[in-house]
């Protein structure tokens, strides 16, 4: 819990704090200008579209961000609908939780994730709409998202590849990084700290790219650029592991490389497509991969469900007044997935944070700020909040306590404050405690066999890629394809191992005597992808080279893996290996001698 009372460092956030910050006042603004503050209010929900999809490239993020600003006001006018049927409100809520905790964790939608819909939509069945109609709550909603679209496209003004650039100039760092680890204990964090930068990287240069971008010098010139780190990450992997001159060489590159992004200049398109990694799976793959009751999103939106169901009955059950705070606070602890230790330690930053806002909220309540006066103070409010809440969420929960409550008072002075301020604290508190007991009532069952399960699939995966390594073509869509695939799986079971290892008590243990295996397997997909790269660089520079695997190498390598796959997910059975090919005999016999004391 030390973490409440630290500042931990963070990438710049002022533009988007800036972004958000406007995107809050200026509705309030014209409500205020227009003689209707209340509706200037309630656009503020809309407003919250400004939180979602600040680094993703402008193009992509202007389809993002209007589909945002549309299921805002349409959770919105659905949840003033439901209203008139009170027996529809919790059924409603529970529903939209559910579809918005799946659809932003399968789709990698990004922080806030379905927390602000779920509590759009919570807030909706609660609006004091009798003055108003249903189809004018959502063209409000709809008008402080679009001012949102517009403030978050406007940066394109001043640097169109801004997003592009930034994530290449953090793979460089990343990998910089690792250059610096190789050969000592932070190798591993460091080389999958670099394969996931690598990967978001790619994620903004091709994935969130058009199928059929227009020729552009700047784009081309940032996906070489990339192209040349992840040459240099797997110089790194191939490193017999001792730091030296090598490494240093390697890390000076790595950082001129991301200079070269920071200050680019757009040239002729220069980057064969061929040559292009494919970045993650795309939005089919994404929703079959999470099709799965196995799976983090499936699971996520199940435990939400759950939660919401019963944090609106009791709601309901206790008459409080303001029940749809209930439902949010267990939204917000459960959508993002999080294992048990982290789930904890969000409800006690929450509930801290909260009593410390209800301070803040109070005295700003009291002075009652009007005009002028109440739009700045909500732009201060939600600036701060962007700034520190990567810094330190206990923290950032103070001002989204006051700001929320300055939300829900409509603007209007409160008879008695008090009240509301009691009746925030209580459904924060009982919404939390709810969350966590629902998470603790499902928690996996056998977290060891189903890490064994991740690691059998991470093998079948790399036999698929050995086979292209044997055939010497490794950059034919169906190889990439499999490289790509190999490179997600390792991401999703080291995700997976850390959040088993974060668990209860009672299955920690487990998690941890997997630990040594995940470990191993990651240093074998990462070799093998690095074989990978070397063949491709290796045909460019006119060098080819035969593959490092004949086709008997191959089947010994097929039985190999077979073996390890069966010892991961039964835990027993025999490893006999014969003869291994020398570029993966390392990585594989402590692949096996990790697997060992899992069978015993």
């Amino acid at each position: 819990m030390g973490a409440m009372f630290v500042l931990r460092p963070s990438a710049p956030r002022w533009p988007g704090a800036v972004r958000a910050a406007l995107s809050m006042g200026l509705p309030v603004a014209a409500g205020w200008m227009a003689g209707d503050v209340p509706a200037g209010m309630m656009a503020t929900i809309g407003a919250f579209t400004a939180l979602y999809a600040g680094d993703r490239p402008y193009r992509n993020r202007a389809s993002v961000v209007a589909c945002i600003a549309l299921a805002f006001a349409l959770v919105v006018s659905l949840g003033a609908w439901v209203q008139e049927e009170p027996w529809l409100v919790v059924p409603f809520v529970v529903l939209i939780s559910i579809a918005a905790t799946f659809i932003c964790n399968a789709f990698r939608i990004g922080p806030p994730g379905a927390y602000m819909f779920a509590l759009a939509c919570a807030a909706g069945t609660a609006l004091p709409a009798a003055h108003i109609s249903v189809w004018h709550i959502g063209l409000l909603v709809l008008a402080g998202g679009a001012l949102s679209w517009v403030l978050h496209m406007a940066g394109a003004l001043f640097s169109p590849r801004g997003p592009e650039k930034a994530a290449v100039t953090a793979a460089a760092k990343a990998v910089a990084q690792l250059a610096q680890a190789t050969g000592t204990a932070g190798q591993d964090t460091a080389r999958h700290g670099a394969a996931l930068a690598l990967r978001e990287a790619w994620v903004a240069l091709v994935t969130l790219q058009p199928a059929r971008p227009r020729p552009n010098g700047a784009l081309a010139r940032l996906r070489e650029l990339n192209r040349e780190l992840h040459l240099l990450f797997a110089t790194c992997i191939n490193t017999a592991g001792t730091p030296g001159d090598s490494m240093s060489a390697v890390a000076a590159r790595a950082r001129e490389i991301g200079a070269a992004a920071t200050s680019l200049q757009a040239g002729r398109e220069r980057t064969d497509p061929t040559q292009v990694p494919l970045g993650r799976p795309g939005l089919k793959g994404l929703l079959f991969e999470n099709l799965s009751l196995r799976s983090p999103a499936a699971r996520s939106a199940a435990r939400v469900g759950i939660a919401v169901a019963v944090a609106g009955v009791a709601g309901a059950a206790f008459s409080l007044e303001h029940a749809y705070w209930v439902m949010a606070s267990a939204v917000l602890m459960l959508h993002q997935g999080m294992d048990w230790t982290r789930t904890l330690q969000r409800g006690v930053e929450r509930m801290s944070g909260t009593l410390l806002g209800l301070c803040l909220a109070a005295a700003i309540l009291t002075l009652h700020p009007t005009g002028l006066w109440l739009v700045a103070t909500m732009m201060l409010l939600q600036f701060t909040i962007e700034i520190v809440v990567t810094r330190n969420y206990a923290l950032a929960v103070v001002f989204i306590t006051a700001i929320a409550l300055l939300i829900a008072s409509g603007g209007r002075p409160m008879a008695d404050d008090s009240h509301l301020l009691w009746a925030r604290g209580i459904d924060t508190l009982v919404g939390c405690l709810i969350a966590l007991v629902v998470h603790a009532l499902t928690a996996a069952r056998s977290p060891a066999a189903s890490i064994g399960q991740e690691i059998a699939q991470t093998l079948t995966t790399l036999q698929n890629v050995l086979q292209h390594i044997a055939a010497g073509q490794v950059t034919t869509p169906a190889a990439r394809r499999a490289r790509s695939m190999l490179q997600h799986n390792v991401f999703v079971l080291v995700t997976s191992t850390e959040t088993e290892m974060g668990g209860l008590s009672r299955h920690q243990g487990a998690a941890e005597r997997m630990w040594p295996a995940v470990v191993a397997t990651q240093r074998l997909a990462y070799r093998t992808l690095a074989a990978c790269w070397a063949l491709e660089q290796a045909a460019e520079q006119g060098k080819a080279k035969p593959p490092p695997l004949t086709d008997a190498d191959l089947a010994e390598l097929t039985t190999a893996l077979s073996q390890l796959s069966s010892a991961a997910q039964t835990g027993g059975g025999a490893l006999t290996f014969t003869r291994l090919p020398h570029f993966l005999e390392g990585e594989i016999q402590h692949l096996a001698g990790s697997l060992v004391p899992q069978a015993a």
